[in-house]
Formats: structure tokens, C-alpha cells, sequence
């Protein structure tokens, strides 16, 4: 079966600073990956390498066999930590100019779901709330066809909405894709993963199944908290 992720001897430096050196990890498709690791640990770099947004690194990086590009994009839906949708647009413009972009985007879909979720098509998205705009957002990547899903910090905002965008993640990706979820929010989700990445110092120091971390009679959180425990140390 073809990786649907595959990284070899990836670096990545900004100037002096270098937040990746030289990892390596592959995932086949269909999984729920967790990634994981403190601020600064490189995660958001990954994920934009990933999408093709960041070209300049060393290494090899293949989406389905294929170098991050036009066509990788095709295949990944991603949400990313901060808003790019503006101000003066309405829900319904939104779905449109997602629609524009991607022919495997569910437009009925999008609409059904934005009345199942409370959200006026006609609304716009100043005058929504921090939780209504996560949902839009959400709604707009879960409305994909796609292969990979990529989230990076989906449960960072409102606490109030989290479960509610669990549960639109849960409920609406394909059967056989690929979730890769960036969050430092361990406990309210660890429950749906099947994998665990964890990125720290520039090196992959965990890459597991959750079922053979939690054999040990252990949590990902408590693991988490092992690994990453030199991130709250004072020297």
C-alpha cells in the first residue's frame, strides 16, 4: 500500500535556527495521527511543509508518492491555526470561494451542515462569534473529499465549541483517509487516535502506535508528559 505520508531526512532551518534535523517517519493511509510536542518544537513548520506552503528545506517529502505541490494540494484539506478567511465575507461567500478552489468540495453538503450547526448563510464572519467562526472554518475543510486532512490546533479556541468540533471532524471525514491533528490538548481527544508523532529539539522522539503506548498501562498524556518533560525544566 502507498504511504500517504512519507518524510526521509527532513531538515528545516530559519537562518541559524534550526526547528527540524534530518527526521524521518512514513504513515499508511486510513490512521488518526496525533502530532505532537511543546511550542516551538517545529510542528507548524511540519504541517506547512506538508501542504506545500514551505518549499525550502532539505530532505525528501512525498503526499501519495508525490513532491508537495499543485497537485499534493488537491488532495490535502487543511485547517490551519489562524483564520485566512476575511472579514467582510458572509458564510455563503465563504462556501463559495472554497468551491471555486476544489471540485471535490460538497457545496449541499456545506449548506446542511452549516443550518445543522446554527450558522445564518447570510452572516458575516465579523459579526460571528470566535466558536461560529472555528465551525465555519471546520465545516469548509470537512466538506472536502479528500485524502489527508490536516489540523493544525483545531481545539485551541473556545472551550465551549471543542466538543462540537470533534464531533464534526469524527462524523465527516471519509472512511478511508488520513487525519494528521496537531494539539497540545491531549486529554480531551486521545481517545481517537491510532498514532502518535512526537516532535521536539528538532527530533522525532516518539513515533507509536497509541495501542502499544497504552499497553504499558499508560495514558498518551502521562507518555506526553514523559517525553516533553525537559521542556519545563529551569536550568
Amino acid at each position: 500500500m502507498q504511504d500517504i505520508i512519507t518524510v526521509n531526512h527532513l531538515s528545516k532551518s530559519y537562518g541559524s535556527h534550526q526547528v527540524l534535523n534530518d527526521i524521518s517517519f512514513s504513515f499508511q493511509p486510513g490512521q488518526i495521527i496525533a502530532l505532537l510536542g511543546p511550542n516551538g518544537s517545529g510542528k507548524s513548520s511540519l504541517i506547512k511543509i506538508l501542504t506545500g506552503l514551505i518549499h525550502d528545506y532539505s530532505g525528501e517529502v512525498l503526499i501519495d508518492g508525490e513532491v508537495p505541490g499543485p497537485s499534493t494540494k488537491a488532495k490535502i484539506a487543511y485547517l490551519p491555526e489562524k483564520s485566512y478567511l476575511a472579514d467582510w465575507m458572509r458564510a455563503i461567500d465563504a462556501i463559495k470561494y472554497i468551491a471555486d478552489f476544489y471540485p471535490d468540495f460538497d457545496r449541499d453538503k456545506a449548506m446542511r451542515m452549516l443550518d445543522t450547526f446554527g450558522l445564518q448563510p447570510k452572516q458575516k464572519i465579523k459579526s460571528m462569534s470566535k466558536g461560529m467562526q472555528e465551525k465555519l472554518q471546520l465545516i469548509l475543510v470537512m466538506c472536502r473529499n479528500a485524502k489527508l486532512y490536516i489540523f493544525d490546533e483545531p481545539l485551541s479556541g473556545v472551550p465551549a465549541a471543542r466538543d462540537g468540533i470533534l464531533d464534526i471532524i469524527m462524523k465527516n471525514h471519509p472512511k478511508d483517509s488520513t487525519m494528521l491533528i496537531s494539539t497540545h490538548l491531549i486529554h480531551d481527544v486521545e481517545s481517537i487516535f491510532d498514532h502518535a508523532l512526537m516532535i521536539g529539539q528538532g527530533k522525532v522522539l516518539l513515533n507509536s502506535s497509541v495501542d502499544d503506548i497504552c499497553s504499558s498501562g499508560k495514558t498518551l498524556e502521562d507518555v506526553f508528559k514523559e517525553v516533553f518533560k525537559y521542556a519545563w525544566q529551569i536550568d
